[in-house]
Formats: C-alpha cells, structure tokens, sequence
C-alpha cells in the first residue's frame, strides 16, 4: 500500500525535531547544566564613557568652606567670581558691589590695588596640601611620560612678523589674508584658484595650488615657493618657479621683502605687506595635546585650533588670544581662527570705533558684531566649532582692560591679585544658562534632555545643517564685561578647551598658574612653561579630549621695553 505524502512529510519533520532537541541537549551538557550568566558590561567602557568630575554633588565630599560645583560641572571655590554677576571684595582692592546681571554690560570691573604684595593664592601654595574637590581616582591617573611635544601639534611663539596679503589686480581684486609668524594654526598659506587655498583667486591662470607662503625661523624670514603651477610665481617681476617649466616641480623658496608684488600668472597681482613686532610676546605661553584615546590606545585627531596675536594686525594696543575646538572635524575651527581676529581687526582699525573702546572701556559691541561677521563668513555644513576669545587694550594711561566672548564650553580665567574671575559662560544643554535661554525662547527642553540632535552644545559657529534643523542652537556669544587693571596689579589668563576643565577646576588651574610662574620665574621660556605645567596635569587625570591652553602673563607683556 503507498504511504500518503503528507505522512511521509510529517515523519521527516519529526525525525528533524529530535535530532535537533539531542544536539542541543549534548551542548547543554557539554557546557554544563545552568547556562553561565551573560558578563556584566565592561568595566574600561564604563571608564570610557563616565565622566572623569560627575556633575552630581552627592558624588563628592565637599567641604562647605572650600568649594562649590556651578551648573557646568566645573569646581568652583568660593573667591571665584564672574564679572557679569557681582563685584568682589578681595584684600587690597575694592570692586563695585551693584549687581550687573545682564551680559555684556559696559561696566568695568576696576581693580586699583596700590600694593604689590604677595599673591593671595600664593599663600595658599604654601600650606600642608589639602585635597581641592575630589581626589581622582588612581585609575584616572598615569605617570607623566615627560614628552614636550606631542606629534607637533603646540603652536610655539616665535619672534618674527606679521604679514598682509591683499590681491590688487586681476579678477579677485580687493580680497585679502593675513597671517602672523607666531601662530602655527596659521601657517603656511596656499595661494591658489580653488578651496581648500587659503587665498583663492579665481583666476582661469592660476592653478588649484599655484604657491605657498611661509615663515623660515631659522632666518626669521617670509618665504614663498612656487608649487609646480602652469604658468608660473613672479616676485618682482622674477620668475621663482622651477627651472623646468611645466615639470609640476616645486622651486626654491624666495625671500619676501615688505612692498614686494607677487604675480600668478600673468594677471593676478598680489601686494606684501610686513609689519615687524617691535615688542616679543614672551608673557605668551602656549601647549596642546591631542591625547590618548583609552580604549585603542592611539592618539586622538586634533581638532583644537590655538590663536594668539599680540599686537593685533593694524591695531597697537591690542591683543586678542583664542582656543577654537572643532567637532565634525578641523575645518570650522581653523577657519573661525583666520576670520574672527581678522573681522575684529577690521572693526578696530576704524579710527571711531577705536576711540570708542578706548573711551567707554568696553568692545562688547565690536566683539558680538565680530562674531556675527564670522558666523556668516562660515560655510560648514556639518562641521562647528566653539570659540573663545580674549581680547586686551591698553589706554593713554597704559592701563589694562580684558574682555572676553565664548561659544561653547571652553572656558577663560583671570587671577586679579589673588582673585580668580571667571570670564567666560558654559553653553553646553545641560547647563542652566542654557536651558534657561531655550526656556525663555518658547522651546524649552524636555526634562532629560541632554543633546539636540546628538550634539551637547546649545552655541557655537558653524554646523549650518544643524542649525536650520533646530532653531535652538544660536551664534550668540557671551561677552563678559571689560576688567581693569593698573599698572600695580598683578594679573595672568588662563584659557583652555574643554579637556582641561573636564579634570580640573577653575582653582586647580589657578593654582598651578603660581607653581608654574614661581617655578619657572627666572627662564625666558616660562610662559610656554607655565602653559606645559598646566597641560601635564590634564594629562596625567588622563583627560578624554583634545586639550589646548593659553596662558597669558599680563605683567609681562605690559613691561616697558
């Protein structure tokens, strides 16, 4: 008789099934009876992932005389002020008292200490060590490897010139660039018809790459070479380009001379400009490190871009010290490094404008206005930065006057006679500034809420795409208000990205500003030292992120040559 199919079928079903059921069973007891429970996460992502100072305050054991922790997370000791909330009263000096709540203000912070006396902070050095907030924990901490230079990412200060490009003939007429021989950020410029060219000619004569720029420290000389372009560098109506025309080769490398005229091509005429420093920044420290990722051990991609001019191009009298810390990548923060200072340059150059500073002790206008300028000169789609900036003036009584404006969370300090003040306002969501502006605009955050689209920062330049999906993010900077300082202050800044401030408090970095400054007291160098004594502590709390420092020795840099 035949056997139906769908028996058949059935059968080779259940034969399937138990052979299935005893090859599990044989696992089960190869593996042993109970199943192992799944391990529990990892404990070095966990080290990755948390925050080396918790923005809990139940995490901490903190003395109630000692310090606090603001909505940013960073420790704050109780003489740390802001000059956009309150006066201070410090030993020897005596500051307005009236609240100033509104950013921006024109009111002036005036120190007028008569004495030269020891730094209060100094003092503090010189007590039994008590620990400063939480002590990291000894996983967070690795020995110094004693390396000062880390894959040449520090933008050293160097003596030499300032240098103005600007195109007088041929189609991009009326364009131009500057650049500044201390700041390696800016170094060197490429001349050529299309981005990513510092200064781009559109001109159908000139190659994408045409010729770069460049400041030789070993003579402390401009230099500019021919990159192998089509139709040839001209300096002065000499040829600079290589001898084999159409080889693509580069040529050598030609001196410039202040008034020189650079051709490219045969219409595209470009005038040098050379403005030598009279006086050495040497009150100028700068350090950055990319640092360590932990998890793959390998160094992190730079995306800080460190800015310092002193004196400001075309502006005596006038400073201006920056961090830019780029996210999507470094194009945003480099760039904001060329056009913000440039933008502020501009505005201070008009001699009204100027007078005005001088007059009301104040450039919060000049400041919002740059910013406003640069935010629109921006192109980046998915790349942003923050931005951090100091701006300093002297006026005809050769008194001093600080003020700084921030995007983001990179943050500046000044110690004023002992008295830290802080200048700067952090802007990522979770802090109160911020959920307060989103409040008052009509589109508060929701209650945990820590990231707009994947981004923990409420301000900041560029990020076009982000921006025209959330009209929360905003380009508004914070401008503190102007401090003043006198010839018989004592006075330094201190301004860094956010890899310092996630492992050190505004006080810790303040007191290793004194180490460093009575360490080093005697050396040439002790500004850059200063600034490396700072970066080594971040490195050693094993911070997670870029880190980029400037310190600013202001006694120094208002000596009388």
């Amino acid at each position: 008789m035949a056997i139906p199919p769908l028996a058949v079928s059935g059968v080779a079903v259940a034969t399937l099934a138990v052979l299935g059921l005893a090859v599990f069973a044989c696992r089960r007891w190869r593996r042993g009876a109970s199943p192992a429970p799944p391990p529990p996460a990892s404990s070095q992502d966990d080290d990755i992932n948390m925050p080396l100072i918790s923005d809990n305050l139940d995490d901490y054991s903190v003395s109630s005389n000692s310090s606090t922790v603001d909505e940013s997370g960073i420790r704050i000791d109780r003489i740390i002020t802001s000059p956009k909330t309150h006066g201070i009263v410090g030993k020897g000096a005596t500051y307005p008292t009236e609240s100033h709540v509104i950013e921006g203000e024109t009111h002036v912070i005036d120190v007028t200490n008569s004495k030269t006396e020891e730094l209060y902070l100094g003092n503090t050095l010189k007590r039994p060590a008590v620990a400063n907030g939480p002590t990291p924990d000894v996983k967070h901490i690795r020995r110094d490897s004693g390396e000062s230079n880390h894959n040449g990412t520090i933008p050293d200060i160097i003596v030499g010139s300032n240098l103005a490009l600007e195109v007088i003939a041929g189609p991009s007429h009326g364009i131009n660039h500057y650049m500044q021989s201390g700041n390696k950020s800016m170094l060197p410029v490429t001349l050529g018809r299309v981005p990513p060219s510092h200064l781009v000619l559109k001109d159908s004569e000139v190659s994408g790459k045409h010729a770069q720029i460049d400041w030789n420290a070993n003579k402390l000389k401009w230099e500019i070479v021919d990159m192998g372009s089509l139709n040839g560098t001209f300096l002065n109506s000499r040829s600079v380009n290589h001898p084999d025309v159409g080889s693509r080769r580069w040529g050598e490398p030609a001196e410039l001379a202040d008034g020189d005229i650079i051709t490219l091509g045969s219409s595209s005429k470009v005038s040098v400009q050379i403005e030598l420093q009279n006086q050495q920044p040497v009150g100028v420290g700068i350090a950055s490190d990319p640092m360590t990722a932990r998890r793959t051990g390998k160094k992190l991609h730079m995306e800080d871009v460190s800015c310092c001019q002193y004196p400001l191009i075309g502006v005596e009298k006038f400073g201006l010290f920056g961090i830019f810390d780029g996210h999507g990548g470094d194009g945003a923060a480099i760039a904001a490094s060329r056009i913000l200072p440039q933008n502020i340059a501009n505005i201070l150059s008009q001699q009204e404008t100027k007078e005005r500073v001088l007059s009301c002790h104040s450039a919060s206008d000049v400041l919002r206005h740059a910013f406003a300028l640069t935010e629109a000169a921006l192109h980046h789609q998915y790349e942003g930065c923050t931005a951090t900036i100091l701006l300093i003036w002297f006026d005809q009584n050769e008194d001093c006057f600080a003020q700084c404006a921030n995007l983001g969370d990179s943050a500046c300090i000044m110690s004023v006679n002992g008295e830290i003040i802080t200048m700067t306002e952090d802007h990522r969501v979770v802090s109160t500034t911020e959920r307060a502006r989103m409040a008052n605009s009509g589109q508060p955050l929701k209650d945990g809420e820590s990231r707009i689209c994947g981004l923990n920062l409420g301000r900041m330049l560029g990020d076009k795409f982000l921006k025209e999906q959330d009209s929360r993010f905003s380009s508004e900077p914070y401008v503190s208000q102007a401090v003043r300082m006198t010839k018989a202050c004592l006075a330094s800044a201190l301004i860094a990205s956010d890899g310092l401030w996630d492992v050190i408090s505004a006080n810790r970095a303040a007191q290793l500003v004194l180490e460093g400054k009575q360490k080093y007291s005697e050396q040439k160098t002790s500004a850059d030292k200063v600034a490396h004594h700072v970066l080594s502590e971040a490195r050693k709390l094993r911070t997670k992120d870029n880190t980029s420092v400037i310190f600013v020795d202001l006694d120094t840099l208002r000596s009388d040559p």
